[in-house]
């Protein structure tokens, strides 16, 4: 009896990338029932979503973020009656035909609710795209995950990440108010939360661009604060890491967080930096500075 899968997909402006997912997606071997995606972008992809007869192509004039488009995705595979949901970004894609019919067999294999694949630079398959934690210390090393063979309730969400449709209803979809940067961990931790059973298989992987540059190093290898790109970027990403150490009580964080960011940026002598952080963060731990993106002030 064939498994209904269905792809739960987000696009922003970036048509070239998505075409390339989508045509991978139903190169799989295993074959995808249908296909949510979810256009968020100021230049419309349905020419692009149109080429395949399987996409579900939902239109939204707000700009969700990746939380929110990841949520009415999720949804909307559910609702196609699908029993697993494969979430996918549109800068993402399978490395090979046979990733999603590896991660199917695996969560059979071990009995998982959520199986996540490893998440590779492209042009650099021996890279992880997103560090792993190894007896403490962070590595972007391929092969050192491989020679662990499964990693037990760990993994990144949401690239490549295969999910059981009832998950949704024991956790929730993705929280649109994180529109950015860190709805994966709130999702992660309500999994544990909840007692999903869930890990990363390093049998099977996709690409997706790396983000190497925002590791930085404090006090040697074990400590590092993560410092993205773009003031945008970065906004959310200090807003929400406050908010889940708020909602989730997470001590350890707060102490690494504010150990590690004070040390960061007295290194640097960066005090604008240094209050740009200090104002985002403190908005997270308040609970504040959530609305829609327009009213947004970074």
């Amino acid at each position: 009896m064939t498994v209904r899968v269905a792809v739960a997909a987000v696009t922003f402006n970036r048509h070239k990338e998505l075409s390339v997912l989508l045509d991978a997606i139903n190169a799989q071997s295993a074959a995808v029932d249908t296909i949510c995606l979810v256009d968020s972008g100021t230049d419309p992809a349905r020419n692009v979503a149109a080429r395949h007869p399987n996409v579900d192509y939902v239109r939204s004039e707000a700009n969700l973020g990746g939380a929110g488009g990841f949520a009415l995705a999720a949804l909307k595979a559910v609702a196609s009656g699908a029993k697993w949901v494969w979430m996918m970004d549109d800068d993402a894609e399978p490395a090979d035909p046979e990733c999603l019919a590896t991660l199917l067999r695996e969560a059979e294999a071990r009995d998982l609710e959520a199986v996540v694949p490893l998440v590779v630079a492209p042009g650099h398959p021996d890279r992880l795209s997103f560090f792993f934690r190894l007896d403490g210390k962070v590595t972007h090393d391929r092969a050192e995950l491989e020679k662990v063979g499964f990693l037990p309730n760990d993994g990144h969400f949401f690239n490549g990440a295969l999910i059981r449709s009832d998950v949704f209803f024991k956790v929730g979809l993705p929280d649109m108010r994180l529109f950015i940067r860190g709805d994966e961990v709130d999702f992660t931790i309500r999994l544990r939360k909840a007692g999903i059973r869930f890990g990363t298989v390093t049998t099977t992987a996709i690409t997706h661009p790396h983000a190497f540059s925002e590791t930085k190093h404090v006090f040697g290898a074990r400590w590092h604060v993560i410092v993205p790109d773009s003031a945008f970027k970065r906004y959310y990403y200090y807003r929400n890491r406050g908010y889940l150490i708020r909602r989730y009580f997470r001590v350890k964080s707060l102490v690494a967080d504010v150990g590690g960011y004070l040390g960061y940026f007295a290194q640097r002598r960066d005090l604008k930096g240094l209050l740009a952080w200090a104002s985002s963060f403190s908005k997270g731990l308040r609970a504040k500075g959530f609305a829609p993106l327009e009213d947004q002030k970074f």
